[in-house]
């Protein structure tokens, strides 16, 4: 069977070829950009199945697919977990993040063969409705540029976000660090299981949680592993906060 990968990174690309191989795929072309990707796709036939990676060079590869719309079927491979529903908006199969492993590029890869076949004991349509439902993923972690580095922080490093002066951070290792974020887009892309937040300025996570005091004013104060500063459970949210650490 062909397909085509898209990967801006060669090492990756060669890795995904070879890897493909051994499972009877042919790959006709491996594209490294935005634009050599457009100008491919608009000279060949589409292939029933494109590999593709999400920041390339000049951009991210969704807009790809809306210059030059295709039928193919996608599965997405990426270090970053914070494009899965922007992913399930076009013909995905599956999101795989890096490094991908046999066990996930197997499963994604037969998911599609019972797209093209599908068995009598899995109806199409069930099966098409099992794969697109926009299944909500949640980060697990972040890269944060740190002077001319950029470091993974995966977030069950992170004891809390908080907001100071229109500047997010996160705290780890008794060390806070700068995030691109607000804690409004945080509060969606955090497993609500790990993560609540308790007033305007901070979200918390359970499992840092050291100490939690009564409070003036029905308010409760907490005490978070790692984390000098004592923090309050707002008013209006201390009744949800408890359902939270009772789940």
């Amino acid at each position: 069977m062909k397909t085509i990968i898209i990967e801006d990174e060669k090492p990756a690309a060669r890795k995904l070829e070879r890897m493909l191989a051994v499972r009877g795929f042919e790959v006709e072309a491996t594209l490294y950009s935005v634009k050599s990707s457009v100008e491919w796709l608009r000279k060949n036939p589409h292939p029933l199945l494109i590999f593709t990676d999400i920041q390339l060079e000049d951009g991210l590869s969704f807009s790809i697919f809306k210059t030059v719309p295709t039928r193919s079927f996608l599965i997405f491979t990426t270090a970053f977990d914070q494009y899965t529903l922007q992913a399930f908006k076009l013909n995905s199969i599956d999101y795989l993040l890096k490094p991908i492993n046999n066990e996930e590029l197997a499963f994604a890869i037969e998911k599609f063969k019972q797209i093209q076949q599908p068995t009598a004991e899995i109806p199409y349509q069930e099966l098409l409705k099992g794969i697109f439902t926009q299944e909500k993923f949640y980060r697990t972690r972040f890269l944060i540029k740190v002077g001319n580095f950029l470091k993974p922080v995966y977030t069950k490093e992170i004891s809390c976000f908080f907001s100071e002066e229109k500047i997010t951070w996160l705290h780890i290792e008794n060390r806070d660090l700068v995030i691109d974020a607000t804690l409004d887009n945080l509060e969606e892309e955090l497993d609500p299981k790990d993560f609540f937040r308790i007033n305007r300025q901070y979200i918390i996570r359970a499992d840092y949680i050291q100490e939690i005091l009564s409070y003036s004013n029905s308010r409760l104060q907490i005490s978070l592993k790692n984390h000098d500063e004592k923090l309050t459970v707002s008013r209006e949210r201390v009744k949800d906060f408890k359902n939270w650490l009772e789940r």
